[in-house]
């Protein structure tokens, strides 16, 4: 998800059941990752993840469409939430939309049941860490690789085998270790081009505003279905799909 300042509670609690693999650390992270030179080969430090063989993919952070010029990427952060995701879902199924979930490894642990209606209904999985600390960045490799092989096996588990396919970095918190380990485990970095900012709960009129001025800034749409009450994000979702296909936009994937 996108970098927000000031406290979090909800996070408070995501922290506290992963106390396990958290550290502490100060400094804050914005999005700002591009592509650098990589010093050493990414170690798996953490437990092993299951599904055996994966293909790498390339560690460039993706924001392009899989369905080209005129295609857009919805992406869905921090969940899955009882509450929240069933609403998202049931908008996407309206519209015949398929999206990205960039799921908390903790969140997935505790709802399968949503992880594995996300993949039946066709949507893809990305890995968004066991914590959501965005201070990633600023934390030694060994955690880096704990947050993110963690969060790994916790959502290949609760869906039932289906691996994700992407690995967001809190906040856009990515480092070139943290690229390379992801995609050496075949989840391509993902970023985004348009910050919806409905975390803030600005309204949904709002929310659809941002859409329409930034998409010319690129195709993948950051929302969240966690996190507090996402009603704007539903509402705004429900406006923004049958609008920009009515402009004949395609929704697809990001590239891997």
């Amino acid at each position: 998800m996108a970098q927000h300042g000031g406290g979090r509670g909800w996070y408070g609690k995501v922290l506290g059941a992963a106390v396990g693999v958290v550290l502490a650390a100060s400094g804050a992270s914005v999005w700002t990752a591009t592509a650098g030179p990589v010093g050493s080969s990414p170690k798996a430090t953490a437990s092993a993840t299951p599904g055996g063989d994966v293909e790498p993919v390339a560690m460039t952070i993706a924001h392009a469409s899989d369905k080209g010029p005129r295609g857009v990427n919805i992406t869905i952060d921090d969940g899955p939430t009882p509450v929240w995701t069933p609403q998202v879902l049931d908008v996407l199924r309206e519209y015949g939309v398929k999206a990205t979930f960039c799921m908390v490894g903790t969140q997935a642990q505790a709802h399968p049941d949503l992880v594995k209606e996300v993949v039946a209904a066709g949507h893809r999985l990305c890995d968004h860490s066991v914590s959501h600390d965005t201070t990633m960045d600023k934390k030694p490799e060994a955690y880096q690789s704990q947050e993110i092989l963690d969060a790994e096996r916790m959502i290949t588990d609760a869906s039932g085998g289906v691996r994700p396919m992407y690995y967001r970095a809190p906040g856009g918190a990515f480092t070139p270790y943290s690229r390379e380990l992801a995609a050496s485990r075949g989840m391509r970095p993902l970023g985004w081009n348009v910050d919806t900012k409905d975390f803030e709960g600005p309204g949904t009129d709002a929310i659809v505003a941002t859409v329409e001025r930034e998409l010319p800034n690129g195709p993948t749409l950051l929302f969240h279905d966690a996190g507090g009450d996402r009603s704007q994000t539903v509402q705004a979702l429900a406006r923004i799909l049958p609008r920009l296909k009515e402009q004949g936009y395609s929704f697809g994937f990001p590239v891997r």
